[in-house]
């Protein structure tokens, strides 16, 4: 870099070049900003002033990040993530503050949300930030406060609690089951049209090492959405994984029998451990624990 800045004007140049990175338009940056066009653009061009290099150049599609801007990106990415937890982390100190949790999609849309309405009502100072992705954020590097796993938390910085096991079966909704029949073993589902995972291999993998033994070109509809599965499922589209509580939910899904296939998820709840003390954390921490199991219908798991 060319030319030295001080931090403070550092850090608020390069959230100007973030959020056009991220956004892919001077526009939808000044959106995201809550700020002008002008504006976006005038603070990325003293940017590039001073590191003395190009950082976008336009396309019919937009702004397209030059090489100098993509090798700032994991550094810059990694800037922003840090002040987001500075700036939760002392919100925090107060009883109230901002949390932020990282819940796979389903449970995020379909259970954490309206779970969370009661939680702030009991706690109208609380923040909160929801990430619903089947991609986890990281706990140990700060980018969430919070998370909802499906998978035990190894490491031995985070604090996690046992939940119970959810069940998972094979469902279709009964306009399908009346038109193509109730398959009855696995060598029926080949004749159905399947709802599935597209280029999420680990997760299709997941299926066969649990005994459903389908090439990912079976498949009928393809999609890494997790809702978008579930809305096909509910549409009549075809046969597709479900967790059992949210199926028993919906009176025209029904379950295929469950030597076909099933199996069991543990579910945990999990924070950093040095933020144990951590009033409202804690608060969300316990109440999520408490609640998810009803509300899942979770199995009871015995303490590893």
């Amino acid at each position: 870099m060319h030319k030295s800045m001080d931090n403070q004007a550092d850090w608020d140049l390069f959230r100007y070049f973030f959020a056009v990175l991220q956004a892919g338009s001077l526009s939808a940056a000044a959106r995201q900003l809550l700020t002008t066009q002008s504006t976006v653009s005038r603070q990325i061009a003293k940017l590039e002033s001073n590191l003395g290099v190009s950082l976008f150049t336009r396309s019919p599609e937009g702004l397209e990040p030059t090489p100098a801007a993509l090798q700032l990106l994991e550094p810059v990415s990694g800037m922003s993530a840090a002040v987001s937890t500075m700036q939760r982390r002392i919100s925090q100190q107060t009883g109230a503050g901002v949390l932020r949790l990282t819940v796979p999609e389903v449970l995020g849309v379909e259970v954490i949300t309206p779970l969370l309405v009661p939680f702030q009502q009991q706690h109208p100072g609380v923040q909160l930030e929801l990430s619903i992705a089947e991609h986890n954020e990281d706990l140990l590097r700060r980018e969430a406060d919070l998370a909802i796993r499906m998978v035990a938390p190894q490491q031995g910085a985070l604090l996690a609690r046992g939940l119970g096991q959810s069940r998972l079966s094979l469902y279709a909704h009964r306009d399908y089951l009346a038109q193509h029949g109730m398959p009855l073993t696995q060598a029926d589902l080949a004749q159905h049209r399947l709802i599935g995972y597209d280029r999420h291999l680990g997760l299709h993998s997941h299926w066969q090492t649990q005994g459903l033994a389908l090439p990912i070109e079976a498949l009928a509809f393809r999609s890494d959405c997790a809702m978008a599965r579930l809305a096909a499922l509910r549409s009549g589209m075809g046969i597709g994984l479900c967790h059992a509580a949210l199926a028993q939910r919906e009176p025209d899904l029904l379950a295929l029998p469950v030597e076909l296939f099933s199996f069991e998820l543990g579910v945990w709840v999990v924070m950093h451990s040095d933020q144990r003390d951590q009033p409202s954390l804690r608060q969300l921490f316990d109440y999520l624990a408490d609640a998810l199991p009803d509300v899942l219908q979770l199995k009871h798991q015995a303490p590893a």
